[in-house]
């Protein structure tokens, strides 16, 4: 609890801080900037808090927030924008599974408890098809790269081998 008590007094300085530098600003110029980053700031800490609560609830969970926030974000800085956010959620969410499938891959027991609590076959499934390319970039980028750079050989993967242990593992 001690360490939200410390984040939530660290955002709320923050805001002060950039409240205060608005209020005591000199110009109009520099009091419209530090505005613009409070409301910039609030931005981010929404942005935050919503890819804080889809990666704790996992995907099925979070699309009534993403409806939600799309809305919102629609409405704030129309389509563009939402594409945008579209496109950086499945980058964060695809990076998030695809971390976790590579990690059940090569046998970590947590990954192994997080598809359980998360998922059932049908959707694991669906968000393994859905994420297939953020696998084979996340593989690239932490395995193939990597040992390549360091002259190590490089651990095998099989998406097809992945979903069929899912299959026996998963209801």
């Amino acid at each position: 609890m001690q360490e939200y008590r410390s984040l939530a007094l660290t955002l709320i300085a923050i805001f002060i801080i950039t409240l205060l530098a608005a209020y005591f600003s000199p110009s109009f110029t520099e009091q419209q900037s530090y505005l613009e980053l409070f409301i910039l700031f609030g931005s981010l800490l929404f942005i935050f808090a919503v890819v804080a609560i889809f990666a704790s609830l996992g995907f099925h969970a979070f699309a009534l927030y993403m409806g939600l926030f799309l809305a919102v974000v629609i409405a704030m800085f129309g389509i563009l924008g939402a594409a945008i956010v579209v496109l950086l959620t499945y980058i964060s969410w695809g990076s998030i599974f695809a971390m976790e499938v590579l990690l059940f891959d090569s046998g970590a027991q947590s990954a192994k408890e997080w598809f359980i609590s998360r998922y059932k076959f049908k959707a694991f499934k669906a968000e393994f098809y859905a994420f297939y390319p953020m696998i084979g970039f996340i593989y690239l980028l932490l395995e193939i790269i990597p040992n390549i750079l360091s002259r190590e050989s490089v651990i095998d993967f099989s998406p097809s081998r992945v979903l069929k242990e899912m299959e026996e593992l998963l209801p």
